[in-house]
């Protein structure tokens, strides 16, 4: 990436999180998604009390999906985030400076393959010849590329349209696709407003684990703000998994989800955020090979030189 586009995505990312930040500053910026424990903390708004005293403040910044968030990892823009299972295998590949920081559990359940109500497909292999959207380098990009295997079918063998999720949905909405890979709370969102049918969700496919990523460098300087972040993550996680009806309610006016949608895909959700471990390390490895197996990354990926040194 050139010093130019830098700028401008550095840029791009001031204006749209309304943060103004002196020069002599600490600042401690977060790339959050629509959903997910991240944009539980901001509205909870209490990182930024507990990172006072270490003379930190906070700039939230929220992005459509992961690969965007660790692209603005790469420009120099945020120092943490959170995306699916395959987004860093794509921004390793493409040398982004992070590093793995944490985990939660596998939530199978919590991304599917999608078509019509009243779709003629009724099994994975019926997806031969067909255009299937998804977005690119997503965590249900793999979903896609394990269930075809599973099914026998070859990933050439089905027509991929890549978009993000706003407009996958509405070209599966017109029928301009066969069929949607996505994940919630868009799947529960699609689910509950078309019928839309599941021809495979995760389950004994795919693990999908959500990942909490530091740029290199904040990671390396910045270990007490980071474990604080992290202690307060661990806190709303807690709250989410006591009380999915309040954590429903409270999100629904951000998302624009009606809150019982809310309720299906958090039921779904996995709860319980560990720090980076040999077997989450592991399973990232096999996602990696796969993905080179079929020539969809620049350049080879060993996971383990993406890991937090240090205490």
């Amino acid at each position: 990436m050139n010093a130019a586009f830098k700028i401008i995505i550095t840029w791009w990312l001031i204006v749209a999180s309304g943060t103004t930040v002196a020069a002599d500053t600490k600042v401690v910026r977060i790339g959050f998604q629509k959903y997910g424990k991240l944009v539980l903390l901001k509205n909870k708004g209490t990182l930024e009390a507990v990172l006072k005293p270490l003379g930190f403040s906070v700039a939230w910044t929220e992005f459509p999906s992961g690969p965007p968030l660790l692209e603005a990892i790469n420009a120099g823009a945020i120092d943490f985030g959170n995306t699916g299972e395959a987004p860093p295998i794509f921004a390793q590949a493409a040398r982004v400076p992070f590093v793995y920081v944490a985990y939660e559990p596998p939530a199978p359940r919590g991304e599917a393959i999608l078509v019509a109500r009243d779709s003629a497909l009724k099994t994975i292999a019926d997806l031969k010849g067909k255009k299937v959207a998804l977005n690119k380098g997503s965590n249900v990009h793999y979903l896609l590329v394990k269930a075809l295997d599973r099914a026998g079918v070859k990933y050439s063998e089905i027509q991929t349209v890549f978009l993000a999720p706003a407009d996958a949905r509405a070209a599966f909405e017109r029928g301009s696709v066969d069929a949607w890979v996505i994940w919630d709370p868009y799947l529960a969102a699609a689910e509950a407003a078309t019928g839309a049918r599941t021809l495979s969700d995760g389950t004994g496919i795919v693990s999908n684990t959500q990942f909490y990523l530091g740029a290199r460098g904040f990671v390396a300087t910045n270990a007490q703000v980071l474990d604080a972040v992290l202690a307060e993550l661990r806190e709303v996680d807690a709250w989410a998994r006591r009380d999915i009806a309040a954590v429903a309610a409270q999100l629904s006016p951000a998302v624009g989800i009606p809150a019982p949608v809310l309720e299906v895909a958090l039921k779904r959700q996995s709860y319980g955020i560990k720090l980076i471990d040999q077997g989450a390390l592991a399973e990232q490895q096999r996602i990696a090979d796969a993905f080179g197996q079929l020539g969809l990354l620049p350049a080879p990926v060993k996971v383990a030189d993406a890991v937090r040194s240090g205490p």
